[in-house]
């Protein structure tokens, strides 16, 4: 049972560093705590996010003490997880870097999620645990490293939130025959998985979030790769609604100040009762 709505006094802000022998650097972390008075709230449940470096600039302090407030969220672990200038290749698909070669450390950063991350908040924070109880989110690219974590590792979590994902993420460029169908790699993954019991999935996507629409059918690309994705969770008998939710903002453009207006609809879903 997670801990009560009323166990919360305040959301107090934690700079964390920590070491990665895996990643071979310091990694920084924003971590949003539930307090009761002077105590930290116990028994909670855990969401990461990456690109935890736009956190002050979304506000969201700010918004988990006003949705907590309106009892729309129940107490929990938010840890932003800083990128650095290697931003471009730790974040991307595990199994497979894209056709320019980025993504090539994202095999990594999936290890220091599950091997160094996870541990060390279990050590250091009271969580309920459990996959049930542990959800990850992202933006742009790092919504596409969210949801290829998550997907891959449902021991270890169950609900992915991403944002304006770069679900483009594919294996060979336009000019050399690209075709949407096969070379988008996010999309083959998933293709070539298996139904997980108990996984979830909310996208959201804005109408301006680009320009781009390559098959000229006259829907921007991010829509397009957002409702193929769909597609191919539907046929392995994920349900619309039920499993996952497609969340569209009409004039929504790609960047934090959209995002910004999405997390709160995220977080009301991820923390349904």
């Amino acid at each position: 049972m997670w801990a009560s709505e009323s166990t919360v006094t305040s959301w107090k802000t934690k700079n964390v560093v920590i070491t990665s022998k895996v990643l071979q650097r310091d990694v920084k972390l924003m971590v949003i705590v539930p307090y009761h008075g002077s105590k930290a709230v116990s028994n909670l449940p855990l969401l990461l996010s990456n690109d935890g470096q736009d956190f002050t600039k979304m506000k969201l302090p700010n918004t988990l003490a006003d949705l907590h407030t309106t009892c729309k969220i129940p107490a929990f672990l938010l840890v932003g997880i800083y990128c650095n200038h290697d931003r471009m290749h730790e974040y991307g698909t595990a199994s497979q870097a894209d056709y320019a070669g980025r993504g090539s450390k994202a095999g990594l950063h999936t290890r220091f999620v599950l091997e160094e991350l996870l541990p060390y908040l279990a050590s250091q924070y009271s969580l309920i645990g459990g996959s049930e109880n542990t959800y990850f989110m992202g933006f742009s690219l790092g919504g596409l490293s969210a949801m290829d974590i998550v997907w891959h590792h449902p021991a270890q979590f169950s609900k992915v939130g991403a944002f304006s994902p770069s679900f483009w993420w594919r294996q060979k460029p336009y000019e050399e025959g690209y075709d949407e169908d096969n070379d988008r790699i996010m999309h083959n993954l998933i293709r070539n998985g298996t139904y997980k019991q108990g996984m979830q999935f909310w996208f959201e996507v804005g109408t301006e979030d680009e320009k781009e629409d390559r098959n000229n059918n006259g829907v921007i690309d991010a829509i397009d790769d957002v409702a193929a994705m769909m597609e191919e969770l539907e046929k392995k008998h994920y349900k619309r609604e039920e499993d996952f939710v497609y969340y569209e903002i009409q004039g929504g453009t790609h960047d934090v100040k959209t995002w910004e207006r999405a997390i709160p609809v995220f977080l009301e879903w991820a923390f349904k009762k």
